[in-house]
């Protein structure tokens, strides 16, 4: 159900009081913009998993080691394209049209904070667009060729992508989830919080696996150094 604002204008978000006076309701359906979003996922999903099947210099890669590849891949497209789209035009996002304008527009039903363009989302999805974006893609490259520094990029990335969503949560917290309607299926508890639990799973179950292959090079490193001396 929309609410009118103090402005007369009707939105479909949280709070019912909240001026949004340029608000343009969206001419895509909910389904359009999940399918959309889901579909390129895959196809991200779909191609790393394929590439990352073939056999390199050094062998083929495990199936869990291709699994974590393949979730960089589609970090790159969600934060680089997804999110860059927000981070460039968060000021025009409710009066626009384009297509990812009112993919903004539709999860912003389940936090109205990026419908304002408030203040902690903006930089929070600045920095992961231009950041965690590149360094996801650059990680996919890395495992790929097998470079030194793979592990230093999974551990990288992963603690950016977590310190950014425990502060995504704990701030609506504190704000007593006022934007969202708590507690509707789709809303709430699949566009707030599953959509975003995903990259606190996820990066921590990458930071203890980064953790343990660094370690474990450190300490075949300090044992070689040991022999000699």
């Amino acid at each position: 159900m929309d609410a009118k604002s103090a402005t007369g204008v009707l939105h479909p978000y949280w709070p019912r009081d909240l001026l949004i006076p340029t608000y343009v309701a969206n001419d895509r359906s909910m389904s359009e913009i999940l399918v959309f979003l889901f579909s390129v996922s895959g196809l991200f999903l779909l191609v790393t998993w394929l590439i990352t099947g073939q056999k390199g210099k050094t062998g083929r890669l495990g199936t869990w080691r291709r699994l974590a590849v393949c979730w960089f891949a589609v970090c790159g497209f969600i934060h680089g394209v997804i999110e860059g789209w927000f981070s460039l035009y968060y000021d025009i996002i409710p009066a626009d049209q384009s297509f990812l304008s009112q993919l903004w527009k539709e999860y912003s039903k389940g936090d109205s904070r990026y419908v304002i363009a408030d203040n902690f989302t903006v930089c929070m999805e600045t920095v992961t667009a231009w950041l965690w974006g590149p360094f996801s893609f650059w990680a996919v490259f890395a495992f790929l060729t097998n470079k030194p520094y793979r592990f230093v990029l999974q551990l990288i990335i992963s603690l950016g992508q977590l310190y950014g969503a425990v502060l995504y949560f704990y701030t609506e917290h504190r704000d007593g989830y006022s934007h969202s309607e708590l507690g509707h299926p789709i809303y709430f508890w699949f566009y707030f919080v599953f959509m975003n639990v995903l990259w606190i799973i996820i990066p921590l179950v990458l930071i203890v696996d980064a953790w343990r292959q660094l370690s474990a090079a450190q300490a075949q490193t300090d044992n070689k150094k040991s022999k000699r001396n």
